[in-house]
């Protein structure tokens, strides 16, 4: 009998969330009801495949990111560009203020937060373009 994939991966995600919900859990028995779901039979990729990520369970996850000064400025100016009273023209000026705004901090950030940062100015390229034309919706490029 082959391995059924999609439900092992959908009982491994519910596992691994079980484990990093932060409530205590019994790693090991969670660990034998996946190994449990690998038919006998299983092939020899299969068996190995989710044995490697049966077995990563019971390490530790990563520590969370910590972000600089800048990022956090960064998505300080973000917010605070949402909820702008005003004209349409007034509310265009406070977006492209807070993108090019972004961007300069961008520009400054350490380089493996640069591309995160300048992220955070595509929805606010979206809503100016909203506010341009509401008409006409965007198109994925």
């Amino acid at each position: 009998m082959p391995l059924d994939v999609p439900t092992f991966t959908k009982e491994f995600n519910r596992a691994r969330d079980r484990i990093r919900g932060g409530q205590p859990v019994d790693i090991a028995a969670e660990q034998e009801r996946l190994r449990a779901m690998v038919p006998a039979d299983a092939s020899e990729h299969d068996r190995s495949w989710t044995a490697r990520v049966i077995a990563s369970l019971s390490e530790p996850p990563p520590p969370a990111r910590e972000w600089s000064e800048l990022y956090h400025e960064a998505g300080r100016i973000h917010a605070a560009a949402y909820p702008v009273d005003g004209t349409v023209e007034e509310q265009i000026t406070a977006l492209q203020q807070a993108r090019r705004r972004i961007w300069e901090i961008a520009d400054r950030a350490p380089a493996d937060e640069e591309a995160d940062i300048r992220a955070m100015t595509r929805a606010l390229e979206h809503l100016e373009n909203e506010l341009r034309d509401p008409s006409c919706p965007e198109q994925d490029e």
